[in-house]
């Protein structure tokens, strides 16, 4: 599904070059559950980004398939994540003026569906994530757990077949991250391709393959026994 070639991402600091990603080589299969874990600086967030068509390499080429993603034109780029991917981030990224339903029909309106069509799935997703007491609910008269099972929500609503993830557990309580990542498996178990950034040791072990960067280099791919997932 995804596949980098001979990528490289470097920043200019104080003068100096960084280089924030160095991947020769790396493929990520469809279905694949994927952790992308290492040290603060180690590039993990870059490469999510990379992968989302959301920042440019210096070099090389990630492939979707078929499709060189930054060969495309911005708003090509724009209209694949829509149709195609999913974000679920740290900070939620809620609308702080809109409630939890109208921020879940958000990716639904983008796609130009029928407000009534847009209504009926986002409140059968919240349900699913029991708020459905708290759809006229802000953002800010929720909880940090409900927020995210908010975003959540609003990157499930358009069922993408990709699910990417920057720290998804790392604000919350274990009752919500078990939410999170309950969820994730049952989109994994779906068909979906979940690819995910995360400190949290518990998050990354109930991915299928665990990635390892420094300094930008992926140092090893760990693949996750089935039985040692299940007993996370």
């Amino acid at each position: 599904m995804f596949r980098f070639e001979n990528v490289e991402k470097h920043y200019v600091r104080r003068g100096d070059r960084v280089t924030a990603v160095d991947c020769r080589d790396l493929t990520i299969e469809k279905g694949d559950y994927v952790a992308i874990v290492g040290p603060s600086g180690s590039g993990k967030t870059t490469l999510l980004s990379l992968l989302g068509g959301m920042l440019s390499p210096t070099s090389g080429k990630v492939w979707l398939e078929e499709t060189s993603i930054y060969d495309l034109t911005a708003s090509q780029r724009s209209a694949l994540r829509s149709q195609r991917m999913g974000f679920v981030f740290q900070t939620f990224n809620l609308i702080p003026y809109l409630t939890a339903l109208q921020n879940v029909q958000i990716p639904l309106c983008l796609l130009q569906l029928d407000r009534q069509e847009q209504e009926r799935r986002a409140v059968e997703m919240l349900t699913r994530f029991g708020l459905g007491e708290r759809l006229d609910h802000r953002p800010a008269e929720l909880s940090v757990g409900q927020q995210q099972r908010v975003a959540l929500s609003k990157t499930l609503v358009n069922d993408p077949q990709i699910i990417l993830a920057d720290e998804p557990t790392g604000n919350l309580d274990p009752e919500s991250r078990e939410s999170v990542l309950s969820a994730f498996d049952r989109a994994h178990q779906e068909g979906r391709t979940i690819v995910m950034v995360t400190h949290d040791p518990i998050a990354a072990s109930r991915a299928s393959c665990t990635l390892t960067l420094r300094q930008g280099v992926l140092q090893s791919c760990e693949t996750v026994p089935v039985r040692q997932r299940q007993s996370a």
